[in-house]
């Protein structure tokens, strides 16, 4: 930790990095984090934001931002540079991330941009992204409908909205993937 003139401490406060040699600790060029909640609060936003932007909804944007900074947790050095910190979990989303997509649709996306900025964007940013979701779902069959609604527009889980259909959980696990898998040869379609 840092502390200030006054004797205070500064969590947020980015230490000099050191390491051992010959003559004790000697500064080392760069800049280390103090703690894990410095790490996890200067790179969170990015993090979720790339993940936000590949998958597309809250809820599995949340769960695998979670789940990069619970891979990187044993394997990242606090004493790591700040450079070093963001390029380990730059590397570890786009592994997350190659898990997500393998698993839901069999495709690996695992391209990320080398440097992501740190724009800051307002709340709300006008799109049409509802509308063509709205019209995505007008073309599917009713029930494909009602188990996207649920799962993603509702945020219910597999046995909540199973629950609501009056279906299995597994019925209703299969309903998710055949209609994600309509509704993405659809987008396809109406894109070329």
């Amino acid at each position: 930790m840092i502390t200030s003139e006054n004797g205070a401490r500064r969590p947020n406060a980015v230490e000099p990095r050191t390491s051992r040699s010959e003559g004790g600790l000697q500064p080392v060029t760069g800049a280390a984090y103090p703690d894990w909640d410095a790490i996890y609060r200067d790179n969170v936003t990015w993090v979720y934001r790339l993940m936000y932007g590949k998958v597309g909804n809250q809820p599995d944007a949340e769960d695998l931002t979670a789940e990069v900074f619970m891979t990187a947790l044993r394997p990242l050095r606090v004493s790591a540079t700040v450079p070093e910190v963001r390029k380990y979990l730059r590397m570890t989303a786009r592994t997350v991330l190659a898990s997500y997509w393998g698993e839901r649709m069999g495709r690996p996306v695992t391209a990320i941009e080398e440097d992501v900025p740190e724009v800051i964007e307002p709340e709300y940013v006008a799109s049409d992204a509802p509308d063509k979701v709205r019209s995505l779902l007008q073309r599917l069959p009713d029930n494909y409908r009602r188990i996207l609604e649920l799962r993603f527009l509702q945020a219910f889980s597999v046995r909540e909205a199973a629950g609501q259909m009056g279906v299995t959980v597994a019925n209703a696990k299969l309903l998710q993937h055949r209609a994600l898998r309509m509704a993405a040869q659809s987008g396809e379609e109406v894109t070329s």
